[in-house]
């Protein structure tokens, strides 16, 4: 017997993203209101063949658990859809202000660069960097330079640290 090794390309292994599909759709391009349309018009239809198989035809009640192959996987888009939409109403607040959210965490580091108050907040680096030149030209801010990067800092946090310091 000879032995031959057999290399598999774009089966989805080495780190290849897998694109969800359910029935041919991406599901993650859709909303959280679509993923709940979706799953309910396969659901809808399969509860209710479900019903009428049982109530006209009680002996085959059996055939409807072989429907389940298209149940779980519209009831993880159903639930995928709900927690969408939950999970937009609850982050509004937060992005209602992203002003203050910026000073909240400049308050909470002390300082930071455009680029920290991104990963603290929801704003882009660009975005938090328009953001804070406009809070130090207005003199809310205290701009420090340092190796070369430029730094953000509430006038308080300085005080708070000269006064600690003596």
């Amino acid at each position: 017997m000879c032995g031959r090794s057999v290399v598999v390309r774009g089966s989805g292994f080495g780190g290849r993203r897998h694109h969800a599909e359910f029935f041919g759709t991406e599901v993650e391009k859709l909303g959280p209101g679509a993923k709940v349309g979706v799953a309910l018009s396969v659901l809808g239809p399969v509860a209710l063949s479900g019903v009428l198989l049982v109530v006209l035809v009680p002996g085959l009640w059996w055939i409807f658990t072989t429907y389940f192959w298209i149940a779980f996987p519209a009831l993880r888009l159903l639930g995928s859809g709900l927690a969408g939409l939950g999970g937009r109403r609850r982050s509004r607040p937060a992005a209602a202000d992203p002003e203050r959210d910026l000073l909240v965490a400049l308050r909470d580091r002390g300082e930071m660069t455009a680029a920290g108050a991104a990963t603290e907040t929801s704003l882009s680096v660009d975005e938090a960097d328009r953001r804070l030149g406009e809070l130090a030209e207005a003199g809310h801010l205290e701009v420090r330079v340092r190796g070369g990067g430029i730094f953000y800092a509430l006038w308080e946090a300085e005080e708070r640290r000269i006064e600690g310091v003596r």
